[in-house]
């Protein structure tokens, strides 16, 4: 019996190739040196000739040879803020991103996803031919770890806003959030099951009762591992994580999207892609509203229509292709969002202009500069709930037991089964048949606790959350940006 099967070379090969190709090209590197210009910080040289000014070349009297240095370019001097200044523009260039804060974080991200998501891709399209029969997806564990490293640079992100004493304002707004958010997750998850369709009950069910057959089989005497509302708690615990994690990528895509409509203005098509881009979440929140969605879909039948819409297995995967669908949308939007960006530097010369006063050459050239340095940060918070969404929605598919296919019956043809049942049959040696029967001992063991039941329960509560949160948050701040700055 094969424990991995094809998929496993699948695996090995996608290994290679992210080992060996990505040092040589890479997804990442290109998607942000594609189309994307930014602007260079002026010179001192230019300062000085826009502003009408002369370099000090003089030696003060008594000054130390040590000192003597700013003779040669590396003095630090006074512009009015009102200078009329024009920056300069150029095309992002592959060595340009190698300085770039994060830039090492956005690119392992960006490029693991990719393989994972062929992984992925490959091992369904291998499944919709050649049915399982006891293997281990290991597209699964690509998943996971996908969402591991994204979790892992949100925390990385938000513990920035924790260190030192400069921080104080968007510590407390992150903690405050976190509050906020958790407060919010213990109303949703009291809801009533008939009104959001979560599945948490079942999922509880299952596993409390799976759980407690398998501790009996063991010796163990047990009620179940944990009570309904330390069930409850702990999700609502991951929310407040969640919503205090999303809480500036929320709001610098509320940033983004303000700017990226100001740019687009004569470009009717693109900013209605926007409009809908930006909307798009609340149409998967309310797939989970049961009097509005399946209700209508599955249940009320249409005039002229002889039967529903669709069965309740299309609903389910629908809402699934909804998810990919508007995250595909917001992918092929992230160059316009992140040009927007970039444009921040223009912006904050032109805002400068408006001040009295002077301001230094070196304070100048750091205000420019620091756009395009920060770039990768700004990346992987727009990239970053984008990948956890997807790959939670994906996870949901797979561990949920549902099927692409569901809006069609595909009945297995004869030369699939007969085909399944010679690779079934293949000599097998004995030890290779005795470690495989103990690994699958193993996983039927954990697949009788770790119910489908369970898998729809807690991760399409958590893709709903936070497809919510992250909706939520660039709403406010769109509000924010557009009435209060």
């Amino acid at each position: 019996m094969a424990i991995f099967g094809v998929q496993l070379v699948v695996t090995m090969v996608m290994a290679s190739v992210l080992q060996k190709i990505s040092a040589h090209f890479s997804v990442a590197r290109w998607l942000l040196s594609y189309r994307l210009t930014r602007y260079l910080h002026p010179s001192d040289e230019e300062l000085l000739s826009i502003a009408g000014l002369q370099r000090n070349s003089g030696k003060t009297k008594g000054k130390k040879s040590k000192d003597r240095k700013e003779d040669n370019g590396d003095c630090e001097f006074m512009v009015p803020k009102n200078l009329d200044l024009q920056l300069d523009v150029a095309a992002v260039q592959p060595n340009d991103m190698i300085q770039l804060h994060y830039y090492s974080e956005y690119q392992w991200l960006l490029d693991f996803s990719l393989c994972a998501l062929i992984v992925y891709v490959i091992t369904e399209i291998y499944y919709f031919f050649i049915p399982a029969r006891d293997e281990v997806n290991l597209s699964i564990l690509w998943c996971i770890l996908v969402v591991g490293f994204a979790a892992k640079i949100l925390l990385s992100l938000t513990a920035l806003y924790f260190r030192g004493e400069e921080a104080v304002g968007e510590r407390s707004l992150c903690l405050t959030a976190g509050f906020l958010f958790f407060f919010i997750a213990m109303i949703v998850l009291i809801a009533d099951e008939d009104f959001l369709e979560f599945g948490l009950e079942p999922a509880y069910s299952s596993f409390n009762a799976s759980a407690h057959s398998f501790l009996m089989d063991q010796g163990l005497d047990s009620s179940g591992p944990a009570s309904k509302l330390m069930f409850k708690l702990c999700l609502a615990l991951w929310c407040g994580f969640i919503g205090s994690f999303f809480t500036f990528p929320g709001l610098r895509l509320a940033r983004m999207h303000k700017d990226a409509l100001k740019y687009c203005a004569e470009r009717p098509l693109l900013k209605t892609l926007l409009h809908i881009s930006f909307i798009s979440p609340v149409f998967v929140l309310l797939m989970w509203v049961k009097p509005i969605s399946r209700h209508y879909f599955t249940e009320r039948t249409w005039p002229g229509i002889p039967d529903v819409l669709m069965s309740s297995d299309a609903f389910d995967t629908t809402r699934l292709v909804l998810i990919v669908f508007i995250l595909a949308i917001r992918f092929f939007l992230m160059p316009h969002y992140l040009q927007s960006y970039l444009n921040m530097a223009p912006e904050k010369v032109r805002n400068l202009r408006k001040e009295a006063g002077r301001i230094s050459n070196v304070e100048l050239q750091k205000m420019v500069a620091r756009v395009f340095y920060y770039l990768c940060v700004v990346t992987l918070q727009y990239l970053t709930p984008l990948m956890l969404c997807l790959f939670c929605t994906l996870l949901l598919k797979t561990l949920g037991d549902y099927k692409w296919s569901s809006y069609i019956n595909v009945a297995e043809s004869t030369e699939i089964a007969n085909a399944t049942a010679k690779m079934s049959s293949l000599p097998v040696s004995s030890d290779i048949l005795e470690s495989s029967q103990q690994i699958s001992l193993t996983l039927l063991s954990l697949k009788k606790v770790f119910t489908p039941i369970l898998y729809r329960g807690i991760l399409g509560f958590m893709t709903w959350w936070l497809c919510a949160v992250w909706f939520s948050t660039s709403a406010i701040g769109l509000v924010y940006y557009s009435y209060y700055v």
